[in-house]
Formats: C-alpha cells, structure tokens, sequence
C-alpha cells in the first residue's frame, strides 16, 4: 500500500464531503442528451462561454434534421451555423470529422452501444478518435444519458485540485483525468462522481479564482496548503499597508478592501 497515495484519497473524499455541504449534494444532471449529441455539445463547448456553445447546438439542431444531414453539409455552412463558438473555421470540420469516423467505425451514427461497456473501454474506444480527449470523452460518459461513472477535468477542477496538493502544479489537465479519478472511492456510482467534478468546478468558479481567490471564506482552506501559505502573507501584508496609511491620513478612516 502506498501511503502517501492513501493520505490523498483520504484528503480527496474530505474535500467532497465538505464542497458537498456547501453546493448541497447530489446535484441535478444539466443535460439528458444521447451521447452522440453530448459529443458534439462537448466539442462545441472548447474554450467557449456555456452560453455561446448552448446556442450553437440548439442553431445546429434547428438546421439539421439529424447529425448525419449535418456530416453532408458543406463545411461553410456549418461554421456559419456554429458562429458563435470560439474558432468556429476548426470546430466545424472537427465536427463532421469526428461523428464520420464513428460511423466509420461503428457502422452507425450513434454511441449508445458505449452504455455496455465498462468506462474504461468506452473512453479508449472515444479517444482512440482524432479530436477526442480525455475531457471529452469523460463529458459524453457522464453528462449524457448514459450516465457512468467517469470524471472529467475542466480548468476550474484542476486548478482547485493542483491548489490543495491532490495533483502536482506541473500536472497538466490532460495527465490529470487518470490521476485524480484514481483518488475517488472504487465504489462510487456516477452521481457521485458526477458530484466530485461539479463541486470543483463550481468551487473554482465561485471561490478560488484564477487570480485573488477568496481564500478567507473557502470552506476548505485547512486542507489548502496554496490557501493557507495566501492567508498567512495576506494576514501580514494589510498591516504594513494600513501603518502606513495611517501615518498619512490620520484622521481619514477606510473600510476594508474587498
């Protein structure tokens, strides 16, 4: 047994029961698409705001009667469609490059037979195929109808799980998926693992920011050594500012900054 692998599962299922209480677990599922349909919602969503890539599926539903009308399309007409989504000219042969290559190899235009697979085999099958990673497949797996047990990694989980030491700060988003899967509980069916990611994200959206993360009020600061080392060289700094403040404008009082 590792030991120091078991201090992070153990440091891991603390920081879920905890961002559990705060963003009250388990957490309705967002979407209840096919996973073909979660597929190219996943890619359309690559760097683009949930608002931008929402409209371009619902544009490409309204447009195309299904997605083997849409693989026909010129290419043209598709990135029109999709305009709204961050590099609109990649994404749209991506597209229609992606859902052929699973025809291709499915012999259909559909991945609900990934529903019998164990999520191990499902994600290799998906990201044996040019333009699917680990996030993508993880996000047809879990968000979509199929609802299994795979986690994906956006940049907001990474960035609270490399600031509370579950991975290294080197560890890059892709390498991330395996590693801090294999922190959760083998047990855990796919509302748990659903929640894990989704509290995450949420906490890197809500509390730790990319820059000035609201350390003072994170609910998990004590298992934070980033938060913690923050805390300590904020908690010293305001004093200098506020001396020096004060032998300015001694009769000028000032609320604290936010």
């Amino acid at each position: 047994m590792n030991p120091d692998l078991e201090d992070l599962k153990a440091k891991a299922l603390a920081i879920h029961e905890r961002l559990c209480a705060v963003y009250e677990c388990p957490i309705p599922y967002f979407h209840n698409l096919d996973p073909l349909s979660e597929l190219v919602s996943s890619l359309l969503s690559h760097r683009t705001r949930n608002a931008d890539s929402g409209r371009a599926f619902k544009a490409l539903r309204a447009r195309y009667s299904d997605w083997q009308d849409m693989i026909e399309a010129p290419v043209a007409e598709v990135e029109e469609t999709i305009q709204g989504v961050t590099w609109p000219e990649q994404k749209a042969p991506r597209l229609q490059a992606v859902l052929h290559a699973i025809k291709e190899r499915h012999g259909a235009l559909s991945l609900d037979f990934l529903g019998a697979m164990p999520v191990a085999e499902a994600r290799a099958w998906l990201e044996s195929i040019p333009g699917i990673g680990p996030k993508t497949s993880a996000a047809v797996l879990s968000f979509s109808v199929l609802r299994k047990a795979a986690l994906p990694v956006d940049s907001h989980h990474h960035r609270v799980a490399q600031r509370t030491g579950l991975i290294p700060q080197s560890m890059s988003v892709g390498p991330s998926h395996a590693a801090l899967a294999a922190l959760l509980p083998e047990d855990w069916d796919a509302q748990a693992v659903y929640d894990h990611h989704e509290i995450m994200m949420l906490h890197g959206q809500r509390c730790c920011f990319f820059t000035n993360p609201a350390c003072g009020r994170c609910a998990i600061l004590e298992l934070c050594p980033t938060g913690q080392g923050r805390v300590q060289a904020e908690g010293r700094r305001p004093a200098r500012r506020n001396r020096e403040r004060a032998d300015r404008s001694p009769n000028v009082s000032r609320s604290r900054e936010s």
